[in-house]
């Protein structure tokens, strides 16, 4: 079996892992990227890209931003209907400074960040390479993977919600009450999408506190699913696949708007780790990113933002680490204070808002009240 030597090891090359390779990659460090995957690939996901994707685009590298923003694939929305338990709703603008979020199949953006990745002479892509073993010893890495043995000084875990890397760690266990399922489904042909540009949110009252959501794509497509806690999925012993069925079929705001919408693909289901609970995400010469780390907001469900910011803070711990040349769990304790100074506020008042939304009464208050106010912006 082959063995190939590196200085940084980083399995899962989704945004945590793009963006911490693109943050290492003129420091002359080399560095080895390893995905199971062929991109592009599908990734189940919302596809929503916020405001601050957009912006963090910008850090990483001014090239990757201007293709970004040359991609026609992508939707702009500037606006977010929110709808309560009782089917009332609010328009919240999210156009910040003439910036706008955008709707971008996982499928698209992440191949564009991994096509911007391969421009770097010293960061390799092994794609297709599956993990079979973690042997984490005083003074490396060594990885058994499909493709053969890869040795390194620091190993990246940014393979996701399932991700391998974080199972050996094992600072991190499935709790159903911070984690959430999530289905997506890919229509074409529902109706009223092309009124403003907007994302829509249904907290439906069987959903609290998941939602389910309508993201519009071009060519009159959209993105459709819904999330929900896995704590009250089990407690429930809810079908979530029925139930994203029926409320298409049924709810009065909805059947009218997907009776002559086709369905493109089977209902597809993924996992949404919340960061509702602080973890400890890194060890000797590990650290974890994105889902892998628990970073998902508890309240919308987006993940890629903190993503590709962890995987950022991750490049420059690294840094740091081969200045040092210290890899210790001690050491890397400070990268889990940076990743809850930057993000841990975030997360807690997103989580406090979780819980608020368990209530419908009070969802539907806060709506017909927020209604008052025509200009309701949030920014």
């Amino acid at each position: 079996m082959s063995e190939k030597e590196f200085d940084v090891l980083i399995v899962g090359a989704g945004p945590a892992g793009a963006a911490c390779a693109m943050t290492l990659g003129q420091t002359g460090l080399s560095v080895a990227v390893l995905d199971k995957a062929v991109f592009p690939r599908d990734k189940t996901c919302g596809d929503a890209l916020s405001i601050d994707v957009i912006n963090q685009l910008s850090i990483l590298s001014p090239v990757l931003a201007a293709s970004f923003a040359e991609f026609a694939q992508k939707t702009s929305v500037n606006s977010i209907r929110v709808f309560s338990p009782d089917r009332s709703y609010i328009d919240i603008s999210i156009d910040i400074d003439g910036k706008y979020g955008q709707i971008c199949k996982r499928f698209d953006f992440d191949n564009l960040l991994v096509q911007h990745v391969k421009q770097f002479p010293t960061i390799h892509l092994f794609e297709n390479c599956s993990m079979q073993s973690i042997d984490q010893q005083s003074d490396r890495i060594i990885l058994e993977t499909s493709e053969g043995i890869f040795k390194g000084q620091i190993l990246v875990g940014a393979d996701g919600a399932y991700s391998v890397v974080s199972r050996h760690l094992g600072t991190i266990k499935t709790e159903r009450k911070h984690y959430s399922a999530g289905l997506r489904v890919y229509y074409e042909g529902v109706s009223f999408l092309n009124i403003g540009h907007f994302i829509e949110l249904h907290f439906l009252r069987e959903l609290l506190p998941g939602y389910l959501w309508i993201f519009p794509l071009p060519d009159n497509k959209a993105n459709v699913g819904l999330g929900m806690l896995s704590s009250i999925v089990s407690k429930k012993k809810i079908n979530l696949r029925e139930t994203l069925q029926r409320f298409l079929s049924t709810d009065p705001s909805l059947k009218e708007r997907f009776k002559n919408a086709r369905p493109l693909e089977n209902v597809k289901g993924h996992g949404l780790p919340l960061g509702s609970k602080q973890r400890v995400i890194s060890g000797a010469r590990i650290l974890l990113t994105g889902d892998a780390a628990s970073l998902i907001d508890p309240l919308t469900g987006e993940g890629i933002g903190n993503a590709i910011r962890s995987g950022r803070i991750a490049g420059d711990h690294i840094k740091n680490c081969f200045s040092r040349r210290d890899f210790s769990a001690a050491f890397n304790t400070a990268y889990d204070r940076e990743i809850y100074r930057r993000m841990g506020g975030e997360l807690r008042l997103s989580t406090r808002l979780q819980q608020l939304c368990k209530h419908p009464k009070l969802m539907n208050f806060v709506v017909k009240k927020a209604n008052r106010n025509a200009a309701a912006v949030f920014h």
